[in-house]
């Protein structure tokens, strides 16, 4: 799934040791042909997918708005 040559960035989160271990071992069974697949293109389309359900179940497919500022690490905001 190619979108675009937008430039990347670097983003630090933090996963289950056993999540990113599969998503690895995934990625590097899926390296050669025909899939092709990196580890930036398997969480890149993850981070796709989930955000289209996000949209479709909590503001009617449309995109979030656009925040105000940076995330701060630490506890999730309470609503």
């Amino acid at each position: 799934m190619q979108h675009g040559s937008q430039a990347k960035v670097r983003a630090t989160i933090y996963l289950p040791h056993n999540v990113l271990d599969e998503a690895r071992n995934a990625a590097v069974h899926l390296a050669g042909y025909p899939a092709r697949l990196t580890l930036t293109q398997f969480a890149e389309n993850a981070f796709r997918a989930e955000l289209r359900r996000l949209k479709a179940l909590y503001n009617q497919g449309q995109d979030f708005p656009r925040r105000d500022e940076d995330l701060r690490g630490g506890r999730p905001i309470a609503a």
